[in-house]
């Protein structure tokens, strides 16, 4: 032990004497080295001392004083998840519980704090790019990460999973930093009126009568209504709504047509009703100023489903801001019964701002002649007929759904995710026999079709157009079905042999070939 004590101690001195040469090497003017050295080692150990007190203990101390600031103002939970056929992310409590992509409302200055909660066991993560911040990845059912940051400026800006391929599946959402100007958006849009067309309003079956002269009237008005959340547009309409009322006739029927255009409008309006045999099926006749009133006659001469739409210069531009609708002409005889019967019709809305954006959009000329929309919509509005106007029935009900094409571009692919439609009308033509057993149908712009399906088990079903990128930009509405299960027909988990396999039987297609297209 003491050899090596002595060791260590030849060791250290030895480094001394070799500092001290170095120091004697560099520094010649200094005539004691060793206690130049100490003195040296003491001013060293000063400075060190003062940094220590300023500098480190600053940041500690301003972050406890401080502690406040950094503290969250508002916390929100989100999971991802697998909805609606897409990726999302779905709220987890408070105000936003259950919501898809919820808007999340901040006030300016506010420190915001978001956990994204795995909830499919894919890789996720959650950014937003306006603030700078971003999570960690979350990898796995369960796992997690938190970003906090402070919203120091107000407006709408996209929260989103960057994952390559995750937004485009449906992974993003709004944050709303709310200030002055964003609280005038959103009073604003409150006054804004809904402009989406009730998929109910549909006029009573005819059935058995003999024709006789109707009046229908029709008023063009200019009004901004509701798009999205937050977002408003300037529509044209017909009676207010998008699409305008679903008329109804009998063939053989004499119809006079009234015509206003509202004093308030800007624009001269007209119609052009598909169902009409003559020049401009109308419009010719109907070109109103504002304030004024135009009136035609005719024939009702051919069953079937039609469309009818503003034709007045530029006659896309009058469509897409939401003029049209349609006119059911019923055969002789009418219709068979059904349970219910609802009225859809898609259509298209060309902005300025890109899809997504708050507050009131404007339309873009530039971007209807290159037929690139930026929302597709069922009765006007962004998913109006999942969140505001479903439709509704019951087990066991058969329904009909009236569905045409305003346009005034793009054909749509109707399809019904989870039914197959018993009978289609295709291209509305009521005099020839339906199509059986139909999972999609095809239906250009200014056209229609009628379908028909019986409803065996319940849930939420989506209506989509099956060129399915249109959902992303709002395309879409829901049947929700209510009534006693059918496992026989639909279950979870394997086969069950004590399952009984009856099915519900469906009603057999009517034979509508015999009646006369002329009366």
């Amino acid at each position: 032990m003491m050899k090596l004590w002595q060791w260590l101690r030849a060791k250290w001195l030895r480094a001394r004497w070799l500092r001290a040469r170095w120091l004697r090497a560099k520094c010649p003017w200094i005539k004691h080295p060793p206690g130049m050295i100490r003195l040296v080692q003491c001013l060293v150990t000063i400075v060190l001392l003062c940094a220590f007190l300023v500098f480190p203990f600053r940041t500690p101390l301003a972050f406890s004083a401080n502690i406040h600031s950094v503290q969250p103002d508002v916390r929100f939970k989100l999971r991802t998840d697998i909805g609606e056929g897409k990726l999302i992310f779905a709220g987890v409590g408070g105000k936003i519980n259950h919501q898809v992509n919820p808007d999340l409302k901040v006030k300016v200055g506010e420190v915001v704090q978001i956990t994204l909660i795995d909830g499919d066991g894919a890789e996720h993560d959650i950014t937003v790019p306006e603030f700078n911040t971003q999570s960690d990845k979350v990898v796995g059912q369960g796992s997690s990460s938190v970003i906090v940051f402070r919203a120091d400026k107000e407006g709408v800006f996209d929260y989103f999973c960057s994952i390559p391929g995750h937004v485009q599946a449906g992974m993003i959402g709004k944050l709303v930093v709310e200030g002055q100007t964003t609280a005038k958006v959103d009073e604003d849009t409150i006054k804004t009126v809904d402009i989406a067309q009730l998929p109910t309003n549909v006029p009573k079956p005819i059935g058995q009568r003999p024709t006789k002269l109707l009046r229908l009237d029709l008023e063009t008005v200019e009004e901004r209504g509701r798009l999205a959340d937050n977002t408003t547009y300037n529509y044209w309409t017909f009676n207010h709504k998008v699409p305008g009322p679903m008329l109804r006739v009998r063939v053989g029927d004499t119809v006079e047509v009234h015509l206003k255009n509202h004093k308030t409008s800007r624009m001269i309006h007209s119609v052009d009703f598909h169902a009409v045999t003559g020049p401009g099926g109308g419009a010719v006749m109907t070109q109103a100023s504002p304030g004024e009133e135009k009136v035609f006659t005719f024939k009702a001469m051919n069953p079937g489903l039609f469309v009818y739409h503003c034709a007045t210069p530029m006659v896309a531009h009058h469509i897409s801001n939401g003029m049209y609708g349609m006119i059911l002409v019923e055969p002789e005889g009418g219709l068979p019964p059904v349970d219910r019967e609802f009225y859809v019709m898609q259509g298209e809305i060309y902005t300025v701002e890109p899809h997504g954006n708050r507050g009131n959009l404007e339309f873009s000329v530039e971007k209807l002649l290159s037929e690139a929309p930026e929302y597709f919509v069922f009765n006007g509005a962004e998913a109006t007929l999942k969140k505001d106007h479903p439709l509704q029935a019951k087990v066991g009900e058969t329904i009909r759904i009236y569905f045409g094409v305003g346009g005034p571009n793009y054909t749509s692919s109707f399809h019904v995710i989870g039914e197959i439609m018993d009978r289609v009308y295709e291209q509305a033509s009521l005099t020839s026999p339906p199509l059986t057993d139909v999972q999609t149908t095809t239906v250009p712009p200014g056209g229609a079709t009628m379908v028909e399906m019986t409803l065996d088990v319940p849930g939420n079903f989506l209506l989509v157009d099956h060129a399915l990128s249109r959902l992303e930009k709002g395309l879409i509405g829901t049947l929700v079905v209510e009534g006693a299960e059918h496992a026989e027909i639909y279950h979870q988990g394997i086969h069950n042999a004590a399952i009984a396999t009856k099915a519900t039987p469906k009603i057999p297609a009517p034979n509508l070939s015999s009646l006369q297209p002329r009366t």
